[in-house]
């Protein structure tokens, strides 16, 4: 009970502190690609304006009108420097149709958008080349580009168009991805075991506590083994006396046999409980064939007894399905589950339990065409001494424990319940264990 505790707290510090560090990590990229891309467009403005500063025109009567762009960097007759990060640049008269351009083919006519735009070139008109061994891979290009209009006394004499690869941002931020892609989960795992020694040292004080709890219930339960044997023996010597048997003395002999031995069961898995309220010994396991172990369950004579008016079927692999396990008590577990399917199976109905293997764990599916459980009860029937409703209660007779127990067994070997059920459709019971 004290490990299921502090693992639960546990898993809350780690779900909480992870997401603020996830929120935070998405905060720093999306800050650090908005500088990124601020930092391009502030140095593609800076050398549109240079180019557009070296342009020559001359004032008409009709308009303002470029004369002269040999001496604009890259538009010009200067041969553009080797090391140029602008990948194309272009000169749009103020009508919209292309006059001078540096790079690839432009279209003729101006496409009229925002003033910096974020573009993809098409693969087969431009590309980066990438060399992995002799293979040679091509991926799309993204540029960032700026629209330029160049005013003269407040008219437009022409509009500036000037894109730079983003290869070099997409570097910067797919490094930033790397480290957050190794960081995180490093982090994450500092975050978990600091939850473990905090939610330990968080326990302590109560952790003699749930000891004390443990050990009173087996105490207890130990305790009251002896007078209830002595209760059930006398009876059971009170009944083989002669006498008539529809006496009433004879009967309340019975109802006492028939109280004590029902006393005596809740205590014996009342101590069950407490004895295997954590793992397990390592030293306990034993490598387990759970394909004989079910079919060695399906012939016992308490399932027999319980299934005899319903249909109960198997499926189960050929090979052997091994796990690490206690034998006794995984039998226990799973004919709790069986015989739960059972006792709410209505006479005609049919109970199938299969077997199968996944990657870690080894899976028992119970599934039956019983009355089903209610929505609202689901949550809880893994709870000591729960039942459902009256109709349930009258029908076994159950003491409400023994899913509980089932499910604590599981749970001690590393494994888990989980159920389905709807109402007067059936419920299915699935039993994960761990190889």
């Amino acid at each position: 009970m004290f490990t299921h505790s502090r693992r639960n707290l546990t898993w809350w510090f780690t779900l909480s502190m992870g997401s603020i560090l996830l929120m935070f990590s998405g905060v720093v990229y999306y800050q650090r690609v908005a500088y990124q891309l601020e930092a391009v467009d502030r140095l593609l403005y800076k050398k549109a304006r240079v180019i557009a500063a070296s342009i020559e025109y001359e004032e008409t009567a009709a308009d303002f009108e470029p004369i002269n762009l040999d001496k604009a960097p890259l538009l010009g007759n200067t041969p553009p420097p080797a090391d140029t990060e602008v990948f194309y640049a272009r000169w749009y008269q103020p009508t919209g149709q292309l006059s001078h351009f540096f790079g690839p083919s432009p279209p003729e006519q101006l496409e009229q958008g925002p003033a910096f735009q974020t573009l993809q070139w098409p693969t087969d008109n431009a590309s980066n080349s990438l060399s992995f061994g002799s293979a040679v891979t091509y991926a799309p290009l993204q540029l960032r580009q700026i629209t330029l209009p160049v005013h003269h006394q407040e008219q437009v004499i022409g509009y500036l168009q000037m894109a730079t690869p983003m290869t070099p941002v997409q570097e910067s931020l797919r490094q930033t991805l790397m480290g957050f892609a190794i960081t995180v989960p490093i982090t994450l795992g500092v975050i978990g075991l600091t939850g473990w020694g905090l939610s330990g040292l968080a326990m302590w004080p109560i952790r003699k506590s749930y000891q004390q709890l443990q050990q009173f219930t087996a105490d207890a339960s130990h305790e009251l083994r002896t007078p209830l044997a002595t209760i059930l023996s006398n009876a059971q010597v009170g009944l083989l006396a002669p006498g008539d048997r529809t006496a009433e003395k004879h009967q309340r002999l019975e109802k006492i046999v028939t109280a004590t031995q029902s006393m005596n069961k809740l205590v014996s898995q009342l101590l069950l409980l407490a004895r295997h309220s954590d793992s397990l010994n390592t030293q306990t396991l034993q490598t387990v064939d759970l394909n004989s172990l079910i079919k060695n369950l399906l012939e016992s004579e308490p399932i027999c007894t319980a299934a005899q008016a319903i249909t109960l079927s198997a499926t189960l692999p050929d090979a052997p399905v091994w796990v690490e396990a206690e034998p006794d008590l995984l039998h226990q577990a799973i004919a709790n589950v069986l015989s739960n399917a059972c006792k709410y199976t209505l006479e005609g109905g049919w109970v199938k339990i299969s077997l199968s293997k996944g990657a870690r764990s080894a899976w028992i599916q119970v599934a039956d065409s019983g009355i089903g459980i209610p929505a609202a009860d689901l949550p809880h029937i893994f709870e000591r001494f729960y039942r459902v409703d009256k109709q349930r209660s009258k029908a076994t007779g159950g003491l409400g424990l023994g899913l509980a127990i089932a499910q604590q067994i599981v749970q001690a070997h590393g494994g888990d319940i989980y159920v389905s059920s709807e109402l007067g459709q059936g419920t299915c019971f699935q039993v994960e264990l761990p190889y």
